[in-house]
């Protein structure tokens, strides 16, 4: 779509290096950059940043830096630099929110049978890690389950300022006329980045995944999604009155 802007080859940078660096460091890297939940002892608050420039492995960098150089450059020259890393990042903080909201509804009713049970703080870690080392979490009921889940598994991607962008995209050019791969028939932005929207939210629902793999953070993509939605909707309602934001 055009030539490559100047911010977005600097975040497609800043991702490769961090995901060379992450590979090099190796578990070290995602105890310290990924985003773990906030009962977890490694979450730090700083993770709600350097989630955003960790990746899972090769598929998932190559398809979130694809999509930011698809649509990133053609957004970042409509609005301009600014505007363009605010919904970046603001997006991925609308994704952790979202996130965080839900893994804590899958979480907290588990915890808190532990800690009825009379269990420290110290204890339900201890009790998690273990169930989840041991594998022997597959065998609690489901509500136990969840909150082992919730409690091991940390949030690394891009993918939440992504969707913003993709959610600001189709805001902006709404009837620009898509292509997906191997489709040779024209779809129009709102339709296509609309109906993968639907599909993230019908998958974050019932839990089950249409695209991609079963441990998608699909309630990230929404949050990114309804946040870069929402602050593009805005500029372009007001672009030409006193709200005007610069």
């Amino acid at each position: 779509m055009g030539r490559i802007t100047e911010t977005v080859k600097i975040l497609l940078i800043i991702n490769v290096i961090f995901f060379i660096g992450s590979t090099s460091l190796g578990d070290k890297a995602f105890e310290w950059f990924a985003l773990w939940f906030p009962k977890n002892e490694n979450f730090g608050i700083w993770q709600i940043i350097t989630h955003m420039f960790m990746h899972g492995g090769m598929g998932h960098i190559f398809f979130n830096m694809f999509a930011l150089y698809m649509f990133g450059s053609h957004l970042e020259m409509s609005i301009g630099k600014n505007k363009f890393l605010f919904i970046y990042f603001f997006s991925g903080l609308g994704a952790v929110g979202f996130q965080i909201l839900f893994t804590y509804f899958q979480f907290n009713p588990g915890y808190q049978e532990l800690v009825g049970q009379g269990f420290s703080d110290s204890e339900v870690s201890n009790f998690l890690i273990n169930s989840y080392n041991s594998r022997q979490y597959l065998n609690y009921p489901e509500i136990m389950q969840n909150t082992v889940k919730a409690y091991i598994g940390p949030m690394v991607g891009a993918s939440g300022a992504i969707f913003g962008i993709l959610a600001a995209f189709a805001v902006l050019f709404p009837n620009l006329p898509l292509y997906i791969m191997f489709i040779p028939i024209p779809i129009k932005a709102k339709y296509l980045i609309g109906g993968y929207f639907l599909l993230d939210l019908y998958s974050g629902v019932t839990g089950q995944a249409i695209l991609g793999p079963s441990n998608v953070a699909h309630w990230a993509h929404i949050g990114g999604a309804v946040i870069g939605f929402i602050t593009m909707w805005y500029w372009k309602k007001n672009s030409f009155n006193q709200h005007r934001w610069y």
